[in-house]
């Protein structure tokens, strides 16, 4: 039984009427604890440059390790939503990394938010040094984002590898990224689209426990009229960040005020608490049908954890392993000739 399933059966408990609901959730936790089985990875291969680039992986944590470190603590969320917003738009092959006019960069989801490429270019420098011509742009935002995941406090997955990068990149296409404003039910259809689950929806979202948002993200739950579902406190503060007139649209605010940088179950939490930012966070628990799966994530953090990895090896498999390139740029930026 997959780590979805699982939370499906928990819910079913939690939801059910009981005696004890901590006992329905202690039953969950050990459903994750006995978990075995191993992953689909689509084509994809662990260790698949254990010959050809051995060094790879290790080159890409100890970037990601600097530069969390010395650089943006930030780096570690941009990095993880990058790789999201690279495996929405045609798969997982390095398009968002692409620079233009009018490349993914420039698509509204993207344009003045996305940050880490410093990251993915000094790893992918260091190894066109090492192992030229080897190692996707898209394996290394792959290994990127897990990497940043992990020094944030949260799961090691093993990431399969494989990746080719696109040589196309259409600041159009990113339009079909969710928005900040979806409801339930458009977040639920957005994921559908890729063969996502409601649940799986769910945990992925808790990457919003690390980093940050724009204020024109989450302004329209304070102006012309407070979101009653918002915490009157945190609707006050977040005023003073982004005042109605006058005020940056592109001033950041943290996603999670509590634990900005720690890669924790507080995402849930605070939305159980009416201290989510986004309205596509908030309607995660206001809403009746996924507020037990959001519950679970907030009260048991081994579940969601579990859930996470499983969504996102499932996410990082949405790749192209049968056409592309291996770009021999060494920012990642340019196709080959």
């Amino acid at each position: 039984m997959g780590i979805v399933s699982q939370l499906r059966l928990a819910t079913a408990l939690v939801s059910a009427p009981s005696s004890s609901s901590s006992s329905a959730l202690y039953i969950a936790v050990l459903l994750i604890m006995v978990a075995t089985g191993a992953h689909d990875v689509g084509g994809l291969q662990v260790g698949y440059y254990a010959n050809s680039c051995p060094v790879a992986e290790t080159i890409v944590t100890a970037t990601v390790g600097a530069y969390h470190q010395c650089g943006d603590p930030f780096y570690a969320a941009g990095v993880l939503r990058m790789h999201f917003h690279d495996c929405w738009v045609r798969g997982c092959d390095a398009s968002v990394l692409l620079a233009g006019p009018t490349s993914e960069q420039t698509g509204l989801p993207n344009a003045n938010s996305l940050r880490g490429f410093p990251v993915i270019q000094a790893a992918k420098t260091q190894l066109e040094k090492l192992c030229p011509g080897i190692v996707s742009c898209a394996d290394i935002l792959a290994f990127a984002a897990r990497d940043s995941v992990v020094i944030s406090g949260g799961p090691y997955w093993p990431v399969a590898a494989g990746r080719f990068d696109g040589r196309v990149s259409n600041a159009a296409e990113t339009l079909i990224l969710p928005s900040p404003l979806f409801n339930v039910s458009q977040l639920t259809a957005n994921f559908a689209a890729k063969n996502f689950s409601q649940i799986e929806m769910i945990a992925l979202s808790g990457a919003h426990t690390i980093g940050q948002a724009r204020c024109l993200s989450f302004t329209n739950r304070l102006y012309p009229t407070q979101d009653p579902t918002l915490n009157p406190a945190l609707a006050s503060w977040l005023k003073t960040q982004c005042p109605a007139t006058g005020g940056n649209p592109n001033n950041p605010v943290n996603l999670d005020f509590a634990t900005p940088l720690t890669f924790d179950n507080q995402y849930y939490q605070n939305l159980v608490q009416f201290d989510g930012l986004l309205t596509s966070d908030e309607v995660l628990f206001t809403d009746p049908s996924t507020a037990s799966i959001t519950e679970i994530g907030a009260t048991n953090s081994p579940v969601w954890q579990a859930a996470f990895v499983e969504a996102i090896i499932k996410m990082g498999n949405l790749a192209n392993t049968s056409f592309g390139e291996i770009r021999l740029d060494p920012l990642c930026q340019v196709v080959n000739p």
